[in-house]
């Protein structure tokens, strides 16, 4: 949704991407290294909820606390029904292990919570949520950067611009580092860098037995494999991350537009050349219904870190058709980062969400957003008949906003790694497409990923997590799923870390 606003933030028609690992030491495909120590529940946490807030460095917030009802809030509004027995904002590591020691020995249902961006709700619950945004610490050296597990976005990128350092993510600024790369971390500058989790050089981990585990390419390897890719929540609480930066001076922020009465040209001429542009080009196709302009939009909004006209006009002549529109700006790679997200102009604090809870800003002004979305991992191009289709679901009752789907551009450095190389298994994806709805709008919604699901059996993208999708395990993680449930009994043999698709 972040991408209709940087339409109208901007004028330069719609751009964001989706919100989150070639280590050459990482482990390969069918080598599983156990874990080094046997994992069992802690037998005893404190004895009480007052017992739990008098042991936590961070803050405990309980039903009848003046914020709780703030506090149990995620990003997407239609989930403030939820009503968890209690939030903790855990401060350091060793508050995640007493959540953890005390949810275990009260069977409390756990849910651990960065951002709260979950698609189907799953970071919050009625037993316990563990919540790491206090957790916000970010340490830019030499080439690396140390980022803990509650930290937004925007601060990442802001602190990294300072610096002329950049991390491969995402778009939306209110989302954390931790859901977007457990999931893999798709974003603008991952055709030209890899993955977020591509970058991903250590991570810190609470197990379900309280231990605050130190994971890499040699120190529990396999934990290590797992957050490269298999989902947030399935493995442990993660509390850091260690990434390999970027240079990031300036990015350039461009969009093309046609009528929508070439909208199918648009797409087949795109898919033809969008997949094996330049790494350093990334481009979304985006479709949104728009009933005040009496037909849907279609254009091709974009990032490059060089001059992208050679590219587009590419792009022009593979679609066939001259473009309606036609704009491009070169960004400082912070302001350009503001703009994808849907706050360009604004200042750091303004592109949070309002309050004084952790991960908010007094100052915040981004918005929530309710809507529900699926997705598809595109392996081959669309048939004419899908992009007929495709068309058809906006043409046909072109009464209701809210409705989108985006088309983004795989390729490049995401492709170079290999399917088993990280718990991220869609390398050899085209594109991805996410289909957006307003949150009641639902039969147009599922109508819709039916329709295509008739040309794209078989992948999907976790951290577009989906409620509905029946073999989830399959279209989330490929050929990596044997490994990943080995990881789970190893790391969780109880399961405490579990939600309806967890591993």
């Amino acid at each position: 949704m972040e991408r209709r606003a940087f339409l109208r933030a901007t004028g330069l028609t719609t751009l964001a991407t989706a919100a989150g690992c070639s280590d050459d030491a990482a482990p390969r495909p069918g080598r599983e290294t156990p874990p080094s120590r046997p994992t069992t529940a802690r037998p005893t946490g404190p004895a009480d909820w007052n017992a739990l807030e008098r042991g936590l460095e961070g803050r405990l917030v309980r039903p009848g606390d003046a914020d709780y009802d703030r506090a149990r809030r995620l990003y997407i509004p239609r989930y403030d029904s939820v009503r968890p027995a209690g939030i903790a904002y855990c401060a350091t590591p060793e508050d995640v292990a007493e959540c953890v020691a005390f949810a275990t020995v009260k069977k409390l249902p756990v849910a651990v919570r960065s951002g709260g961006h979950n698609y189907a709700g799953w970071s919050t619950g009625t037993g316990l949520v563990v919540d790491v945004s206090p957790m916000d610490e970010v340490r830019i050296d030499g080439g690396r950067a140390v980022v803990g597990a509650g930290t937004r976005l925007i601060d990442l990128y802001a602190e990294a611009a300072e610096r002329g350092a950049g991390v491969p993510g995402g778009t939306c600024p209110t989302v954390s580092v931790a859901g977007l790369t457990l999931g893999g971390g798709l974003g603008v500058l991952s055709r030209a860098y890899g993955l977020t989790c591509d970058v991903l050089e250590s991570a810190r981990v609470v197990t379900a037995d309280g231990r605050v585990l130190e994971c890499d390419a040699r120190r529990e390897p396999d934990l290590f494999w797992a957050c490269r890719g298999g989902g947030g929540g399935n493995f442990g609480v993660a509390v850091g991350f260690t990434y390999r930066t970027h240079d990031a001076e300036e990015v350039t922020t461009f969009s093309v537009g046609w009528p929508w009465s070439r909208a199918a040209d648009v797409i087949r001429g795109w898919q033809r050349w969008a997949p094996s542009a330049p790494g350093e080009v990334w481009t979304s196709l985006q479709i949104n219904s728009e009933p005040s302009a009496g037909a849907p939009t279609v254009e091709v909004s974009g990032a490059a870190l060089t001059d992208p006209g050679p590219h587009v006009d590419r792009l022009v002549a593979a679609v066939g058709r001259d473009p309606s529109a036609r704009d491009s700006r070169r960004r400082p790679y912070l302001d350009a980062m503001k703009a994808m997200g849907g706050c360009s102009g604004q200042s750091v604090g303004a592109c949070h969400a309002q309050g004084d809870l952790p991960g908010q800003r007094p100052d915040g002004r981004f918005p929530r957003t309710d809507y529900s979305g699926k997705s598809h991992v595109a392996l081959r191009p669309l048939p004419d008949d899908a992009v007929d289709g495709l068309v058809a679901r906006f043409s046909r009752g072109n009464d209701r906003s809210g409705r989108s789907v985006l088309m983004d551009a795989m390729g490049g450095a995401i492709g170079r790694t290999e399917p088993g190389e990280t718990a991220f298994p869609h390398r050899g994806g085209l594109f991805v497409l996410q289909y957006l709805a307003d949150g009641d709008d639902l039969a147009w919604l599922r109508g819709t990923h039916r329709a295509m699901d008739a040309h794209l059996r078989g992948a999907a993208y976790v951290n577009y997590i989906d409620p509905d999708l029946a073999d989830w395990r399959r279209a989330y993680y490929g050929a990596n799923l044997d490994r990943l449930t080995k990881v789970k009994a190893a790391y969780d043999p109880g399961r405490l870390f579990r939600f309806p698709q967890a591993i």
